[in-house]
């Protein structure tokens, strides 16, 4: 990896950085992940999670069956107790919520309706949809801890890319994501000082590796090689750091993502702070997805993390030395010709004003004033246009 010379970027005393965070995007997705975590499902290394979703998929199996001979069996003596017995097997199978809601949507039932009904009751409706299923096949996930529950139940021809398999992608870069390689789990941004400290223990409040029976999710971080790219209205150096996040769903609930960015800090509550050059792949489970995955999203992971910064920092330095308007005139034409309202024209040029101490000159001016106009944005929608926008402009300047 090319190492670039990161000026003025000595750790603070307090062991740390200062950083700008009024600039570039802030994403929440990762703090939404933290908030909602229980403690089972928060992990403190890259080898204790693999060693929890490697070991569940080893204990489990995957077969397609003909969902007319899937019998449904409910307890009269116990009203909530429904279970599956599958051809070939005469011991019946519990479903979990997860794959009860996947069999209904299947079948056409709706799920919620059922789960309030009687098991008996339920056990019939479930039982005509399965005999009448036009898809004729299920394909179904099937795990033993203990007892074996029915973990899912797909279309015949959904590409399942296992949990660990993406974990085991990450591994190769990553290492045991606790600083044994470059990438780790973050550190902390002081609110109160403006220091980002990339040293903290990881801890379950503090960790960003999380797995539950549904999915996996994990956010790490180059935060211990800061990059200049340009400098502040100050003088003192604006520095960024490297991130990724992914995700995935053996079971369906969700698709396979990979997210890579550059950053400039992350809080307590794991919010992302001033990211720039957000770069996003998504696979669903379809029947190609897992050789997508071989071929597609886990080598642009490795490239990301093995990739030298200096394309980024070109960009960042090009726009602030791009010049595109000089006068009042200039920059209201700039952005009207770009398809902002009067409104929006307005504030934006206001936005840079108040952050800056001056009108916005340079593309990378009015990048950091759409992108702080987007920060207030209460509509998700009207919130990511704008950050594209925001996007297209710092790619065409570079």
């Amino acid at each position: 990896m090319t190492n670039v010379e990161v000026l003025d970027a000595r750790p603070d005393p307090r062991g740390g950085y200062r950083v700008d965070v009024g600039r570039g995007e802030r994403i929440g997705r990762v703090s939404s992940e933290w908030f909602s975590r229980p403690a089972d499902e928060r992990y403190l290394s890259l080898s204790e999670l693999m060693a929890a979703v490697k070991g569940r998929a080893e204990r489990s199996r995957t077969r397609t069956v003909e969902s007319a001979g899937v019998r449904v069996e409910a307890d009269r003596g116990d009203a909530e107790r429904l279970a599956l017995v599958l051809p070939g097997s005469d011991q019946p199978i519990a479903p979990t919520h997860w794959s009860f809601g996947q069999l209904a949507a299947l079948v056409g039932a709706p799920a919620a309706y059922l789960r309030q009904l009687p098991a008996p009751l339920a056990g019939i409706n479930l039982q005509y949809g399965l005999t009448s299923h036009r898809a004729e096949q299920v394909k179904t996930l099937e795990t033993d801890d203990g007892r074996v529950e029915l973990r899912a139940v797909t279309g015949p021809d959904y590409g399942r890319i296992y949990d660990h398999e993406l974990v085991a992608a990450v591994q190769r870069i990553a290492g045991n994501g606790t600083g044994d390689t470059r990438w780790k789990v973050p550190g902390v941004l002081d609110w109160s000082t403006g220091v980002y400290n990339p040293l903290v223990d990881i801890t379950q409040d503090t960790t960003t590796l999380y797995a539950s029976d549904r999915d996996v999710f994990l956010f790490l971080v180059d935060d211990l090689n800061p990059i200049e790219a340009g400098r502040l209205p100050d003088g003192s150096p604006d520095l960024y750091f490297r991130g990724f996040y992914c995700w995935n769903s053996e079971v369906g609930a969700k698709t396979l993502g990979i997210a890579s960015f550059y950053l400039r800090a992350v809080c307590q509550n794991r919010n992302l702070w001033g990211v720039e050059d957000f770069e996003e792949i998504t696979i669903r489970h379809s029947k190609y997805a897992a050789s997508r995955f071989a071929h597609e999203a886990a080598p642009a992971l490795t490239r990301f993390a093995n990739s030298s910064p200096q394309p980024f920092i070109n960009g960042i330095r090009q726009a602030r030395e791009r010049i595109v308007a000089r006068t009042d005139e200039d920059r209201t034409e700039f952005l009207r010709k770009r398809g902002f309202g009067k409104a929006e024209t307005a504030k934006i040029i206001e936005t840079v004003l108040a952050e800056e101490g001056r009108k916005p000159e340079s593309v990378f001016d009015f990048v950091q004033g759409i992108t702080a106009v987007a920060r207030d944005k209460p509509h998700q929608d009207a919130r990511l246009d704008l950050e594209a926008r925001a996007k297209k402009l710092l790619d065409q300047a570079a």
